[in-house]
């Protein structure tokens, strides 16, 4: 779903990034740069301060210390252009729940002022097979449908970076496995991928670059070619990260 305009390639950083909720201290100093065509991992325990870090870089957070920039300024100088270049997906569907899977389609691509808005609902409710349920209200689906309704959303408007927080919760093999092929293809599209999951298998046959969090701070950031694998090793309970022996 192209856009009928030429797409510059802008970044979107971290620039020394905490977050502070309270007395917990989500993020700490983290520095990181995400360029057109990457394909990240966030890998890390409950707590790492995944999410945190997905709603930063989504502009849903605002950080404690630190900038966050798009196209090398500040997003808040500039939001409008930088919630175009995002689609994002979090534990939260950001569906409402008594409209239909293609009135939220409808009432977020008529924000976005999308041309051809017909044509790219039909095209993401057939890309996420949702066609048959698309005028069933979203609270009465079940949640793997309302998740595949969620991505919908976040592939509507054909973003340039995907901020996804979780993406196959819910999804049964079939779908899950059509998600992982899409998001293998996003970097030949020339499109930034950024994305959490607990399994960490799924996660690395997909990405092609690895973020190690742990207590919100980054512990490794490289190819996953060059990740110490056997020193990043997460228990089966997904609890911590630990230095293998």
């Amino acid at each position: 779903m192209p856009l009928d305009t030429p797409r510059v390639r802008p970044t979107l950083e971290l620039r020394d990034v905490s977050k502070q909720f309270s007395d917990l201290r989500a993020l700490s100093n983290v520095c990181l740069r995400i360029e057109p065509g990457d394909s990240m991992l966030l890998y890390g325990p409950n707590g790492a301060g995944k999410t945190t870090l997905l709603r930063v870089l989504s502009t849903l957070a605002r950080p404690t210390e630190g900038q966050v920039l798009f196209a090398g300024a500040d997003v808040q100088r500039n939001l409008a252009a930088t919630k175009a270049a995002i689609g994002f997906i979090s534990h939260t569907t950001f569906l409402y729940g008594e409209l239909s899977a293609r009135e939220n389609l409808e009432f977020t691509g008529r924000l976005f002022g999308l041309p051809n808005l017909q044509q790219r609902m039909d095209a993401v409710l057939d890309l996420f097979r949702l066609r048959e349920r698309a005028k069933t209200p979203v609270r009465e689906l079940s949640r793997g449908y309302q998740q595949r309704a969620s991505l919908a959303r976040a592939f509507l408007h054909d973003p340039q970076f995907l901020l996804l927080d979780e993406p196959f919760t819910g999804l049964d093999a079939a779908s899950a496995e059509s998600l992982q092929e899409l998001l293998q293809r996003l970097p030949e599209q020339g499109k930034a991928l950024v994305f959490s999951t607990h399994n960490f298998d799924q996660g690395t046959a997909i990405a092609q670059r690895l973020v190690a969090l742990e207590s919100g701070r980054v512990r490794f950031d490289g190819p996953l070619s060059l990740a110490p694998l056997p020193a990043l090793r997460i228990t089966a309970q997904g609890k911590e990260i630990r230095k293998s022996e």
